[in-house]
């Protein structure tokens, strides 16, 4: 953790300062009016995990397009997956993360990870968060960033209560795993 920004930065290259991240006040202020640009556009507001279903049954499709195009609750999403226009916001959030690196300098392929926690074990640890989160989300019928950003621009009093435990949570579990951090 660097202690004058309090940002965490990867180990500098041999030879080579490491590459700062964006400012995150910048990042975050252009995540809001990409909030509001979508609240003016589409009239509603950001979430990712509708589109992560829609994608995933598109894939179903293709592996087993009988079980699709039969099954309760996927019938109607195999028949037309891209018609809901958060399967593009998570395109476009792809394609901004791409130009966020880009920008940024850091469009390699690296694994960001503490100096006692291997590349495998980082990539595990992520793909097992984003499973947890994932499952969590369907079950919960929405995303953390629908609830965040959406529910929050709102000022829904719920949004704000779950974020406060999301932060709360994290800030748990993030004492667990500090030592691969240190």
């Amino acid at each position: 953790m660097d202690s004058t920004t309090g940002s965490v930065r990867p180990e500098p290259v041999e030879g080579q300062a490491p590459k700062p991240f964006w400012n995150p006040y910048l990042g975050g202020a252009a995540l809001g009016l990409v909030l509001l640009t979508a609240y003016m556009v589409m009239g509603k507001g950001l979430g990712a995990s509708g589109a992560s279903f829609r994608l995933g049954v598109a894939a179903l499709s293709v592996f087993a397009p009988g079980h699709a195009a039969t099954a309760p609750g996927l019938k109607s999403v195999a028949a037309t997956p891209f018609d809901d226009w958060l399967v593009f916001e998570v395109l476009g959030v792809v394609l901004g993360g791409l130009v966020g690196a880009y920008t940024s300098g850091r469009l390699k392929l690296e694994v960001l990870r503490g100096p006692a926690i291997s590349a495998g074990a980082r990539i595990a640890m992520a793909l097992g968060g984003g499973l947890l989160m994932g499952f969590a989300a369907k079950l919960a019928r929405g995303c953390t960033s629908g609830q965040a950003l959406s529910g929050g621009a709102m000022l829904s009093a719920g949004s704000w209560a779950f974020m406060m435990m999301v932060f709360a949570g994290g800030y748990a579990f993030a004492w667990t795993v500090r030592r691969a951090w240190r």
